[in-house]
């Protein structure tokens, strides 16, 4: 299993101030980006003109998860951006291989997102196709959410087919991520953590990743 990656969500951080919220993030992994459209989810955040400002000013690569109808459609743009990671959700793309594909090919990591009661067997046999494989630990849509721990079995079985296959895809974790479910979700398999509240809640965000990585790094290691 690869390093304890945290990714701090900026659906946390202050939008007036969004640019020195991200400096205060400079040693996370990525900060992780949450476009929603209000019709995938019931939520509205920011679209591609945000992002294209928060890569231009970013201390940390850009981890985009687009909560989005019609992703096949809007997804590349993304890439196109810059953007190191994207992200799509399988419930919202018509040919998630093509998407993958394509996404790898304008320069962009491929990710591919499932909700909670998605299962992940049906997208096992894609793994070649992708960098990494998001299981949400909350309903998509809104921050702040308590984590599922019905979640952690589908975690169990990404992790024994990632390394059954031989292959370097990451499994992200999002929603709910704190010092004490990231243990769980570490144990479980997970190697990548979305975290908002766990890390723009504290007054020293610098400080919280640290811990965050510390804790996950040990838990993750303790399974291997």
């Amino acid at each position: 299993m690869s390093q304890c990656c945290i990714n701090p969500s900026i659906l946390s951080a202050d939008f007036v101030n969004l640019e020195s919220e991200l400096q205060r993030i400079g040693t996370a992994d990525a900060v992780h980006v949450d476009v929603m459209d209000n019709h995938f989810v019931p939520n509205l955040t920011l679209g591609l003109p945000v992002v294209q400002r928060i890569q231009a000013v970013s201390p940390v690569p850009l981890d985009a998860h687009l909560m989005i109808s019609d992703a096949d459609r809007w997804a590349p743009a993304y890439a196109d951006a810059g953007v190191a990671s994207v992200t799509f959700h399988a419930e919202a793309a018509m040919a998630p291989v093509k998407l993958a594909r394509e996404l790898r090919a304008r320069g962009a990591k491929a990710g591919m997102a499932l909700r909670p009661a998605t299962p992940v067997e049906p997208y096992l046999d894609m793994l070649s196709e992708l960098d990494m494989l998001l299981i949400m630990t909350v309903e998509p849509g809104f921050g702040g959410q308590a984590f599922l721990d019905v979640t952690l079995p589908k975690i169990r079985r990404a992790r024994a087919a990632v390394d059954g296959s031989g292959l370097g895809v990451a499994i992200q974790v999002d929603g709910g991520i704190t010092e004490e479910t990231i243990v769980r979700a570490a144990e479980a398999g997970a190697n990548v953590f979305v975290a908002g509240s766990a890390v723009y809640g504290h007054e020293d965000p610098a400080a919280a990743i640290d811990r965050l990585r510390t804790v996950g790094s040990k838990a993750g290691q303790a399974t291997r």
